[in-house]
């Protein structure tokens, strides 16, 4: 069984009426089901799954995320898909009972995690009056960039180097290659 690896998930979130969310069927990808599947597990268990939990895309929102995404499936499906919000993923998790779909919901819950512990560096650096707090919460937020920008490269001899310059944080990622 391959694992799910946070990267995987990352890369799958997007964000709907201000919620960062997963597609129907990048979660179904995700856990290596059918979109299918996943939407029966959702209608077999309703109390499970109450308002917020999962979101109904409209017409607009999925030509958005179809020319966003370059999602062609979505774009020709005739069915609209749903997006799961944090909270919907969790209450998945209880319903799919596998190996793999222990890994994926651990790798699930720690994209999101990364991504609220960001968010909370970020309001808490324009909060933070002292230079020593900023410097310490720009640190941390790098460090987290960096797990968020993580390709998995493995070390050869050649060297590149990522900076993603904000105006209130700069992060430079060096990777370092051996052949």
């Amino acid at each position: 069984m391959e694992l799910i690896k946070f990267e995987d998930v990352n890369d799958k979130i997007i964000t709907i009426r201000e919620q960062q969310v997963i597609l129907d069927s990048d979660v179904a990808a995700l856990y290596g089901v059918n979109t299918n599947d996943i939407n029966q597990a959702v209608k077999r268990n309703p109390d499970k799954f109450p308002d917020g939990y999962i979101i109904g895309l409209t017409d607009n929102e999925k030509q958005e995320v179809a020319t966003f995404c370059g999602n062609l499936r979505i774009k020709y499906s005739p069915v609209l898909p749903n997006v799961f919000t944090e909270k919907g993923l969790y209450m998945l998790a209880t319903i799919l009972k596998s190996e793999k779909a222990t890994q994926t919901t651990i790798a699930i819950v720690e994209a999101f995690a990364k991504m609220r512990e960001l968010s909370r560096n970020w309001r808490e650096l324009n909060e933070a009056p002292e230079e020593e707090r900023q410097k310490s919460l720009m640190a941390k937020s790098g460090e987290i960039m960096a797990e968020l920008l993580d390709d998995g490269l493995k070390p050869s001899e050649s060297e590149a180097s990522i900076e993603l310059n904000l105006a209130f944080l700069k992060l430079k990622k060096t990777v370092k290659r051996k052949k």
